[in-house]
């Protein structure tokens, strides 16, 4: 067995331990998703996401939005959102379609998707594009804190930017079901139980005040979420019966409990296998 200078053992761990920076990545993409270990941006040849037309029942959220979004692609000031309400209605969708949309208006805007649990490595990502001749939307879906969580000092790098500030070519959109990205349970708890009540949760439940736009997203009338199906059989070429379509629709919210833009979508998708008709 040949031994091995313990400086070279040393010198290969904290290799390890902290990789080499990242190289310049290649940006001809319109998506990525940001992997670590080692860090990278990992180019998105087709991004999962519907037309802007078909979301329905959002039409003011997606208004605020694509017009920030608008303004952001055209190097004009623009804020970051949060985007939060009821589960199923269109959070995360109406982010990719916009994206889309401005796209096609001629800007080249990327976006970025950061998973929550890799908040900690936001600060190595926002040092990558901030050099980078692009905009970016950087795009955190479902985001939320438990009382012990310290992933959201990771997001204020982002929302405030530190002494380095927020790249100029960044800006953050982020989804959640909760309007303060904890349990309003959590929230009493904690001001139940501090010494200090009014700080206790302070520090977490300011954090979504940091988002220049609140955009709220609430259950859908059953008149939008059959408008909503509708809207998917048009453009998808489907033809039913509408007294048929409304019977079984309603049919299938009854036995799925609620009533979404998500429900909807998945029953056009059992409606579309039924009749045979291809959706890719």
């Amino acid at each position: 067995m040949t031994n091995t200078d313990p400086m070279e053992r040393i010198a290969a761990a904290l290799e390890r331990m902290s990789p080499p920076p990242l190289g310049a990545p290649d940006f001809t993409a319109e998506a990525f998703v940001w992997e670590t270990r080692p860090d990278r941006l990992v180019a998105i040849d087709r991004v999962s996401r519907v037309p802007l037309d078909l979301l329905i029942g959002v039409e003011r959220s997606r208004d605020t939005l694509l017009a920030n979004t608008r303004q952001f692609a055209r190097g004009l000031p623009a804020n970051n959102a949060l985007l939060w309400g009821a589960r199923g209605m269109g959070k995360s969708s109406i982010v990719k379609a916009i994206h889309a949309a401005v796209r096609a208006e001629g800007h080249d805007l990327k976006l970025v998707e950061l998973q929550r649990e890799d908040l900690p490595t936001v600060g190595r990502l926002l040092d990558v594009l901030r050099h980078a001749p692009y905009r970016f939307v950087l795009f955190c879906d479902d985001l939320s804190f438990s009382h012990d969580d310290e992933h959201y000092k990771s997001l204020k790098a982002v929302l405030d930017g530190g002494v380095a500030g927020r790249p100029e070519n960044v800006v953050l959109y982020a989804t959640s079901n909760r309007r303060h990205l904890m349990p309003r349970d959590m929230i009493e708890n904690e001001r139940g139980s501090a010494i200090n009540p009014s700080e206790a949760v302070e520090e977490k439940v300011s954090l979504s005040d940091r988002f220049g736009l609140w955009l709220g997203f609430h259950p859908c009338s059953q008149d939008e979420y059959l408008d909503m199906i509708r809207g998917y059989c048009d453009s998808h070429g489907l033809e039913v019966d509408a007294d048929t379509l409304r019977a079984e629709a309603i049919e299938w919210q009854a036995t799925r409990g609620s009533r979404s833009g998500r429900v909807a979508w998945q029953f056009f998708v059992d409606l579309a296998g039924r009749q045979g008709i291809s959706l890719t």
